[in-house]
């Protein structure tokens, strides 16, 4: 990592919170919204999130609800690509597909609507954050199932202590602005 980047990573780790026992009692929260509110910083996570795949040829940029939607329909803006979101059952007004996955405290679901990916479509996957892994697994499987390719995970935290790669697919890149 060069010592701008290094620089940069350090200026979004500052404007990260912890909110303890939230959504429960023993999870502690990672609060992007400071980040959010500063205007430089702001800019300066949809540079980072851009660099890596700045070069390649994305057609569809997948949000998984609801914090993955904020960055995702940027990056997707700047990769002059479409966004998909990826949804919390019973939101989505069309067919959809759908597939239940583990939490770090439970399980939930995600769906997808059927026409949301043609055959063929690269695809990054983008959330504000990889914990189990489980959410970006699951919207991978659905984006799969619809006959899409997956070339790239889009994160800008990684809760690396969960092991949450071990989950995808180790050929397609993980991409975690700040490992915690």
């Amino acid at each position: 990592m060069t010592k701008s980047r290094s620089k940069d990573i350090e200026v979004l780790r500052g404007h990260i919170r912890d909110i303890p026992d939230f959504p429960q009692k023993g999870i502690v929260f990672k609060d992007i919204t400071p980040l959010l509110k500063d205007p430089e910083t702001l800019i300066l996570t949809s540079r980072l999130l851009l660099d890596p795949f700045k070069d390649e040829k994305v057609d569809l940029v997948a949000g998984i609800e609801s914090r993955g939607f904020i960055f995702g329909t940027r990056l997707a803006t700047d990769l002059n690509a479409g966004f998909v979101p990826v949804r919390k059952p019973n939101k989505l007004p069309a067919q959809k597909i759908s597939v239940e996955y583990d939490l770090e405290y439970g399980t939930d679901q995600l769906e997808m609507h059927r026409d949301a990916i043609s055959e063929g479509d690269r695809v990054i996957i983008h959330d504000d954050l990889m914990a189990t892994g489980g959410s970006a697994k699951a919207a991978a499987e659905l984006i799969k199932e619809l006959g899409g390719v997956v070339i790239g995970y889009s994160f800008i935290l990684e809760l690396g202590f969960l092991n949450g790669r071990a989950k995808l697919e180790r050929e397609i890149p993980v991409h975690s602005l700040i490992e915690i």
